[in-house]
């Protein structure tokens, strides 16, 4: 009974560590440093969109009223489905990653050096009303 937990359990427990702790001691304690991180990859529902669908010609799905962003920096709506920075926000500026930008954010042909630089430290491709199942989507379709 226990074993369809322990996944869940060890989800949670890393997460809890990367708000708990500084840093990670078994690897300063191996390395000298803290080992750092590359960058961040998001894939992922609502829950981690930083605003891919606010990007996307047809959606419904969108996050960008100015109730979802009273609490980030700057007041404005990002197209996060919450009130300010999400839990990929937060795990990033724990490593001290910029927050990765939205992937159909950086199409623009005139932002080059972006693209670059966020393909370096990470980049979302969460989408909000995302799912595994092929019904994941059926509430969001606009029936005409």
């Amino acid at each position: 009974m226990l074993t369809n937990i322990t996944p869940s359990i060890t989800i949670f427990i890393i997460f809890l560590g990367l708000f708990r702790f500084d840093s990670f001691p078994v690897l300063e304690a191996a390395t000298g440093t803290l080992a750092s991180v590359p960058g961040v990859y998001v894939l992922g529902d609502s829950l981690v969109d930083a605003g891919n669908n606010n990007y996307l010609a047809i959606s419904i799905s969108k996050a960008n009223y100015p109730h979802n962003g009273v609490d980030f920096p700057g007041s404005i709506p990002t197209g996060r489905f919450c009130n300010g920075k999400n839990a990929a926000d937060a795990i990033a500026e724990k490593f001290g990653l910029p927050l990765p930008p939205p992937y159909l954010s950086l199409k623009d042909t005139f932002k080059i050096k972006e693209r670059k630089a966020a393909a370096l430290t990470g980049v979302n491709f969460a989408s909000g009303g995302a799912g595994i199942f092929n019904g994941s989507d059926q509430q969001l379709v606009l029936l005409t």
